[in-house]
């Protein structure tokens, strides 16, 4: 694994701190690093809009980014500049942006859909069929909660989405008794977990467990009912 520069470093601890995604931070730190490595690891505070827009254009004319690929590296640098530098940049930065043509996505047709989940294994059809059906991401889906779960109103309830959101999506009469029996079985894996004399609970730390003694079973509990 690579090592982060000191600099680096502090970015992701302060985008941590205020509670930035993951995916966010590392796209970010990406951006701020090649911008750096591109004028020859100068510091940005030593830097400014002429360096900026001398990036970006670079990012178009040598490596034919697209256009949502340049405006990405666009905020990132804006972050940096505002948040960590402490400089804005100006809002009428003057650079070639890029016309590249977007790519359609490839969409399956309905019967493609049937075909694939047809051929799916039974351990992973429920968690296919609620992102399918309900427009969930991946770990919307992953880190889904029974208590998200509306059965009676036919709604799954959607907790820090993408960018931190919340949304209500729909939830297919299909998929319920699944669900159901989902339940069931992370039900009864709880119960031997918690009856098992050499488990007792989620690790934590020796020193937590001395002082918390409790804790342990009590976030077994609440993983518990998280689907997956």
């Amino acid at each position: 694994m690579k090592t982060r520069s000191p600099f680096l470093n502090y970015i992701a601890d302060y985008m941590l701190v205020r509670q930035y995604s993951l995916r966010t931070v590392d796209t970010y730190l990406r951006w701020i690093a090649s911008y750096i490595h591109f004028h020859n690891k100068r510091h940005p505070a030593s830097m400014g809009d002429n360096e900026v827009e001398r990036y970006l254009e670079h990012l178009v004319l040598k490596q034919n980014v697209a256009p949502r690929t340049q405006a990405t590296a666009l905020n990132s640098l804006s972050f940096l500049y505002k948040h960590i530098i402490k400089n804005e940049l100006s809002l009428n930065l003057n650079f070639a942006r890029s016309k590249k043509q977007a790519k359609l996505p490839v969409v399956m047709t309905p019967e493609e859909v049937k075909m694939l989940m047809a051929h799916l294994n039974k351990r992973y059809y429920l968690i296919a069929a609620l992102m399918y059906g309900s427009g969930l991401r991946v770990m919307e889906a992953a880190q889904l909660r029974v208590k998200d779960i509306d059965f009676d109103y036919k709604c799954i309830q959607v907790w820090n989405g993408k960018g931190n959101k919340r949304r209500i999506v729909t939830l297919a009469i299909e998929l319920i008794p699944m669900l159901r029996n989902q339940i069931l079985n992370v039900d009864d894996y709880l119960k031997l977990d918690l009856n098992n004399t050499e488990y007792s609970g989620v690790w934590m730390p020796y020193a937590l467990t001395k002082k918390y003694p409790s804790a342990a079973k009590t976030l077994a509990w609440q993983y518990s009912y998280q689907l997956y």
